[in-house]
């Protein structure tokens, strides 16, 4: 639920699926319990834009503000397009 509140409404992504691309491979990159995957949506009409999944495989964040419980992982906690504020409404569709 952490992720999916984070990226919805800020990174303006709807759809699971969208999130899904990226986490369908291996990790991309590491940084501890850190992970980023990386995939593309894309369109005709409006090309190709990189879709990042950022994930913690880990009880806690780094910050210890959220903790999944015991023997649990938090998961992902953002999803995004890279070099925009927010993803076009065409990804979700």
């Amino acid at each position: 639920m952490l992720g999916w509140n984070h990226f919805s409404g800020k990174h303006n992504i709807k759809k699971c699926a969208l999130v899904n691309i990226p986490l369908r491979d291996k990790v991309d990159k590491a940084d501890g319990h850190n992970l980023q995957y990386w995939g593309w949506a894309s369109d005709r009409a409006h090309g190709r834009v990189k879709i990042i999944v950022k994930a913690r495989y880990a009880r806690r964040t780094d910050d210890r503000r959220y903790d999944a419980g015991e023997r649990q992982v938090i998961g992902v906690i953002t999803a995004y397009c890279k070099g925009m504020r927010k993803c076009p409404n065409w990804v979700n569709g």
